[in-house]
């Protein structure tokens, strides 16, 4: 068996913290702008975790694509996807906007925001690591181009 590495953690708490100020600051901001009516469609909080899951996705994708989960790409990864993605993104919010939305009476509409939110968020990550991915084969053919 091959000996198991310690990764200090610590050393990206900082990283971690100031990008999840960042992502949250986003979010509220936007959320902010663009308040849920009553039983109407959180359309804030929808794109905000749609486009977050694209942009992690993409992200996830180009690191690891472009080499080892160390140095500069884990502080990335740790700062940028954890951080500023993890503090966007808002699951939480989510799952309180479908309770009102119910409470309002929208059950029908309530269910589809649940039904249609979560897949599209999977799909949307998943277009991510595509287009990294072909932005990564272009990278690779202009160099071999040269």
């Amino acid at each position: 068996m091959g000996e198991v590495k310690r990764v200090g953690v610590l050393q990206f708490i900082p990283f971690v913290g100031a990008g999840a100020a960042v992502g949250t600051l986003l979010r509220a901001l936007i959320e902010g702008a663009f308040p849920p009516e009553p039983g109407q469609w959180p359309w804030a909080t929808f794109w905000i975790n749609i486009v977050g899951s694209f942009v992690l996705g993409f992200l996830l994708e180009f690191l690891t694509l472009g080499g080892e989960d160390t140095g500069w790409r884990r502080t990335v990864r740790l700062g940028i996807g954890t951080g500023v993605i993890g503090g966007f993104t808002t699951y939480s919010t989510f799952v309180l906007e479908i309770d009102k939305v119910a409470q309002a009476g929208q059950i029908p509409l309530a269910s589809l925001y649940a039904l249609v939110s979560i897949p599209l968020g999977v799909a949307a990550a998943y277009f991510g690591l595509v287009l990294a991915d072909l932005r990564h084969r272009a990278t690779l053919a202009r160099g071999a181009e040269k």
